[in-house]
């Protein structure tokens, strides 16, 4: 081994190109950028969807149907839920923080009561909405409904 024939090891030099830098560096005269149009100008931007010129995707697409803008979303909770934890967990006043420490709901979720399911046991339910059938079933085993 001499001084001439020493190289870095394999992988570790990790050479750029450097472009626009004249004909000798390999990447001189149309610095990578092809001849004419839009692309080989400085300050080119294309717009998001741009297809060339084409009917866009988002344009070619039908639209149809209505999205309500002000509709309110909610997490539907069964009263087969709540009679399931009343009778293995004893709990029978239900809140939003109930709801989340038992995995029902999330944090920014909106509770709905619903009235799928058997209720046995009297509970007093805090949530943002209820069901006509959740409000009858509830009231009929002496528990009480609270809006919030």
């Amino acid at each position: 081994m001499s001084l001439h024939n020493l190289t870095p090891a394999k992988g570790s030099v990790k050479k750029e190109r450097r472009i626009a830098r004249g004909q000798g560096s390999g990447y001189g005269g149309t610095s990578t950028r092809g001849h004419k149009g839009a692309k080989s100008r400085s300050g080119y931007k294309t717009k998001i969807g741009f297809e060339g010129g084409q009917m866009p995707l988002q344009r070619r697409v039908p639209k149809f149907g209505f999205k309500n803008i002000n509709r309110v979303e909610y997490k539907a909770v069964n009263l087969a839920s709540l009679e399931m934890l009343a009778s293995e967990k004893g709990i029978t006043e239900f809140t939003i923080e109930t709801f989340l420490e038992n995995g029902l709901t999330s944090s920014n979720d909106l509770v709905k009561v619903l009235g799928r399911g058997e209720l046995k046991s009297k509970i007093t339910v805090s949530a943002h909405g209820f069901s006509k059938a959740a409000i009858a079933a509830i009231e009929a085993q002496g528990g009480v409904c609270t809006k919030i």
